[in-house]
C-alpha cells in the first residue's frame, strides 16, 4: 500500500488539472490511498513565496503568453474546460473550509470537482454564498449544517493547520503532494514521476 497526501486549493487552475489527473492515477493504482488536504495557497504565498505577486504585477510578457497556451494545452489533454474568471485571484476560504465538511460527508471528490468546474469552467465567483449554496445542493449536503461548520472556529483552525503544515514540510504552492510521507512533488505534471515510483 502507498499513501499520497494531496494538498490543494481550488483557486488554482493547475491544481484543477492535477485533481483530475489524480483520479486517473487512483483508478490505475487501487492500492494507492489518497489523503486530501485542503489549504490556502494565498497563505503559503504570503509566507514563503511572495514572488508570485511580483510576477503578477510585473509579468514577463512572452512567458505570460506561453503560460496561457500551456494551460489550455493541458486542459485539452486532461479533458476539462479552463477559462479566465473575471474574479482572479478568488477568495477560496469558504470553499476550502467546506472541503473538510465534504471529507466528513464522504463526498470530497464530487464536491471539489464541482468547485473547480464552477470557478474555472463556468467562471462563477465561488467566494459568494449563493454559488457555494448551489454546489452544496448539487452534491447533496445540508446547506444549513455546511455554512454553520465553515463558520465554526474548529474548521477555520483545520484550514490554518494544513496551510501551516504544507509550509513546514517545504511546500510553496498548489498542488503539493507527498508520496509515502517524505517524497514531495509539486505541480500537475509530476504524475508520471509518481506513477513510476508506484510501479517499481
Amino acid at each position: 500500500m502507498h499513501k499520497l497526501e494531496f494538498f490543494f486549493d481550488c483557486s488554482s487552475p493547475w491544481t484543477y488539472l492535477a485533481f483530475e489527473s489524480l483520479q486517473g492515477l487512483i483508478a490505475r493504482h487501487p492500492d494507492l490511498v489518497v489523503d486530501y488536504k485542503p489549504f490556502l495557497v494565498g497563505g503559503v504565498f504570503n509566507t514563503v513565496n511572495p514572488s508570485v505577486y511580483n510576477n503578477r504585477e510585473n509579468p514577463v510578457i512572452p512567458k505570460q503568453k506561453y503560460a496561457k497556451k500551456d494551460l489550455q494545452d493541458w486542459a485539452d489533454y486532461v479533458g476539462i474546460k479552463i477559462g479566465q474568471p473575471s474574479v482572479f485571484p478568488v477568495n477560496s476560504v469558504k470553499a476550502m473550509r467546506g472541503a473538510f465538511v465534504a471529507i466528513e460527508e464522504g463526498c470530497l471528490v464530487s464536491y471539489a470537482r464541482k468547485v473547480f468546474s464552477r470557478y474555472w469552467g463556468d467562471l462563477a465567483d465561488i467566494s459568494q454564498d449563493a454559488e457555494m449554496e448551489k454546489i452544496v445542493a448539487e452534491v447533496g449536503m445540508d446547506k444549513e449544517a455546511f455554512f454553520a461548520k465553515i463558520n465554526d472556529p474548529v474548521y477555520k483552525d483545520m484550514l490554518k493547520a494544513t496551510t501551516a503544515e504544507v509550509i513546514e514540510r517545504g511546500g510553496f504552492g498548489s498542488p503539493t503532494m507527498f508520496l509515502d510521507s517524505g517524497d514531495m512533488y509539486f505541480g500537475n505534471d509530476r504524475f508520471p514521476l509518481i506513477e513510476a515510483k508506484l510501479s517499481r
